[in-house]
């Protein structure tokens, strides 16, 4: 019975493992946090969306408080075999303002600035070849989405939890936010049929 359980456990560890071995994650800032988690968490592929801050120099950044220097931002989890790392952003792109030098939609600020944080070279040069395809798309547009370094991340948590799964913890709110944002409506006139929400 003991070597039984010990096999369950033993394959239950390797299997944990090994979906988290396809795993990779990548940071994306695009406005409200509670916005990208809702529309990335229905990407297939997407295993987990976690909204936080990063960016700035601030250690530990607090949404009702000082995150000076930081971007909304998600940290994304996703399987590579289901969904490339090209294919996240050919869907960031259209769930974004990718023009908007002073936020993104309703909210206004640096801390709602479009970013796209690279972890490697290899990140780096599929995001520069992304945003030259945008560039290419809207020539007579400035795409002032930046290419950014990945650093440290901060997930929202403590007292400030309540942000995570925001969109499914309160739906009505979050829906009347969403539209009296504009956001929507601005990213159909951008993308149109390519907007996803």
């Amino acid at each position: 019975m003991k070597i039984t359980l010990g096999l369950i456990i033993l394959a239950a560890s390797l299997l944990s493992y090994a979906s988290n071995a396809n795993a990779d994650k990548t940071i994306l800032a695009g406005g409200c946090f509670w916005c990208m988690e809702s529309d990335f968490e229905k990407l297939d592929g997407v295993t987990d969306v976690i909204s936080g801050f990063t960016g700035g120099n601030i250690k530990d950044p607090i949404y009702n408080g000082n995150h000076s220097g930081h971007f909304e931002a998600v940290q994304i989890t996703y399987d590579p075999n289901k969904v490339s790392y090209k294919e996240l952003l050919d869907y960031y792109w259209v769930n974004i303002d990718p023009f908007d030098a002073k936020g993104q939609f309703c909210d206004k600020g640096t801390s709602y600035l479009s970013a796209i944080f690279v972890a490697n070279a290899t990140e780096r040069d599929i995001a520069q070849q992304s945003k030259k395809d945008i560039e290419k798309q809207f020539p007579n547009s400035n795409v002032i989405t930046p290419i950014l370094n990945a650093s440290i991340f901060y997930p929202i948590k403590g007292d400030e939890s309540y942000h995570q799964d925001y969109y499914k913890n309160n739906p009505i709110r979050y829906n009347t936010y969403r539209w009296s944002c504009g956001r929507d409506k601005r990213l159909k006139e951008i993308w149109g049929d390519k907007a996803t929400h």
